[in-house]
């Protein structure tokens, strides 16, 4: 089966590696230490077996199988340090995880359920990825993976000034530059937090982006944003927009 390794720390990699080629049939095909390689090994090689570090260097390992697609790998079996939280939330969707430092014992449990889920040769994506994914369970969201002149970038959510939905996708405003992001906007309202005001139902704002509100009748605003841009708000967000002011 072919398998590939993503974690951001060298000696973690490596105990893995140890474990994996004591096996017979597992074949290493990637090794990855961040996530815009992760996402290229993944698409190039398509793995049987994922193993898939949580946090790489400030991005979630959930923001790869974003990217991806949630159905991409059959087995995924997500490592982690002391991120309890994450613990939680792989348990609640009985999802595969190992903890560091890895145990023998605990990692050989994890690989035979890693074996059946691509023994049973399904076509169907796996829900519990899907409902991590989709849940709450996620940690805030920094940076996005985005796709930009041939190559993966990472864009820091705080220098995104709006966000806007786009059907199935939603479009990254930074600084005159537009992204495609298939994402649902209110999963990223979720994870952006407060940072980032709905000001209607297909828009998002950075709320350090806003460099002025002018009323525009009903409870609405004219939001003007630092790149130039003016936004009209619904007159539902004006609360929340005027909650600003008070800050």
């Amino acid at each position: 089966m072919k398998i590939v390794l993503v974690d951001d720390e060298p000696p973690s990699r490596l105990a893995l590696r140890q474990q994996l080629t004591a096996l017979p049939d597992a074949e290493i095909v990637a090794e990855c230490g961040d996530g815009a390689s992760a996402v290229e090994a993944i698409t190039r090689h398509a793995p049987d077996v994922l193993f898939l570090d949580v946090q790489l260097g400030g991005v979630s390992g959930l923001d790869v199988l974003e990217r991806v697609g949630a159905d991409a790998v059959p087995a995924i079996v997500f490592v982690t340090a002391y991120d309890r939280y994450a613990v939680r939330a792989f348990e609640a969707h009985a999802v595969d995880y190992l903890l560091k430092p890895i145990d023998p014992d605990r990692f050989r449990e994890a690989w035979q359920r890693a074996v059946e889920r691509v023994a049973q040769n399904t076509d169907e994506p796996d829900t519990r990825i899907s409902a991590l994914i989709a849940g709450d369970a996620l940690p805030p969201l920094d940076r996005f993976v985005v796709r930009g002149g041939g190559k993966l970038v990472f864009v820091p959510a705080d220098s995104v000034d709006w966000i806007e939905a786009a059907g199935n996708y939603v479009r990254l405003h930074q600084a005159g530059k537009e992204y495609l992001l298939r994402r649902t906007l209110s999963g990223l309202a979720d994870r952006l937090g407060r940072r980032f005001v709905r000001i209607r139902r297909t828009a998002l704002v950075n709320s350090q982006a806003i460099s002025a509100l002018e009323p525009y009748g009903k409870g609405s605003y004219v939001v003007h944003l630092r790149d130039g841009s003016r936004l009209i708000s619904s007159r539902y967000a004006g609360r929340e927009l005027r909650a600003l002011l008070r800050e």
